[in-house]
């Protein structure tokens, strides 16, 4: 939870509004209803990429080969084309590898497209494959979980503050107390109280998130441990219950669909 909590750290020191896309938009057909999706323009090595991609008619004709119910639905993987019922499909390809572009302020909220990838111990530098890619559906977040993480990061910094500068004057404090002394007391518990809430004030790494981020993770729901771990190079903005429909179906052991999700074609309008 810590390093979740530090990554969204970066994105909330990091927010700001940008320009959705110069990119066309995106149009993925499924058999349970169509998606329209923008690529994002800070993202150029995965968007440039993924737009050539579909020019090439690359992702028609695959499936949604890996879903997970509040989570993500994966597609686009080669040999998911025309695969038999019930075969493990979506191997990933070396030659279409590549290197990461995170951004702070691109978070995994639902409707998110992004690049998966290997693992850590095989993939250190978090190279994508851009072979395929994920959309998230992700859950609903409650206020006081995202309450909750920014506690866990600003409660120690304000500890530390009152470990520093209060509780040194605590006996003093105890002595005051014991004679009586209300007007000795009050004046200096006041004055410690004011130095810790303005140290508190100027104190650096406090970590507060973006209302914007609070917004749509507690309304469209998202994904926080996946921020900063992999490329969001884009999201779907129209289409998010065709995202809940192929979600919901049931799957095998391998979280392959029992009933195919086939994307019938990506196109650009």
């Amino acid at each position: 939870m810590i390093r979740n909590i530090l990554i969204l750290t970066l994105i909330a020191m990091s927010w700001q509004t940008h320009a959705q896309t110069n990119y066309p938009t995106i149009v993925i057909e499924t058999n349970y209803g169509t998606m329209k999706a923008v690529l994002y323009d800070d993202t150029p090595r995965h968007s440039n990429h993924y737009l050539n991609l579909i020019k090439e008619g690359y992702f028609d004709g695959t499936l949604f080969h890996r879903v997970v119910k509040d989570f993500v639905i994966q597609g686009g993987a080669q040999d998911s084309r025309n695969a038999p019922a019930g075969v493990q499909i979506g191997g990933g390809r070396t030659d279409m590898e590549l290197m990461p572009e995170f951004r702070e302020y691109r978070f995994h909220k639902k409707g998110a497209l992004a690049a998966p990838r290997k693992g850590d111990d095989q993939n250190p530098q978090k190279k994508s494959d851009a072979s395929q890619f994920y959309i998230v559906q992700g859950r609903v977040y409650t206020q006081g979980r995202l309450d909750s993480m920014e506690m866990a990061v600003n409660v120690p910094i304000k500890n530390e503050i009152i470990r520093t500068h209060y509780l040194p004057h605590k006996e003093e404090l105890d002595q005051l107390k014991a004679a009586n002394d209300a007007v000795g007391f009050n004046a200096l518990l006041d004055s410690l109280l004011n130095e810790v809430d303005s140290l508190y004030e100027i104190a650096p790494g406090k970590f507060f998130l973006p209302e914007e981020l609070k917004e749509a993770y507690t309304t469209l729901g998202g994904i926080d441990r996946l921020d900063g771990e992999y490329t969001v190079f884009g999201e779907v903005t129209e289409g998010l219950e065709v995202i809940d429909k192929i979600a919901a179906l049931p799957v095998d052991g391998n979280s392959r669909p029992e009933t195919d999700a086939k994307i019938i074609k990506v196109y650009t309008e």
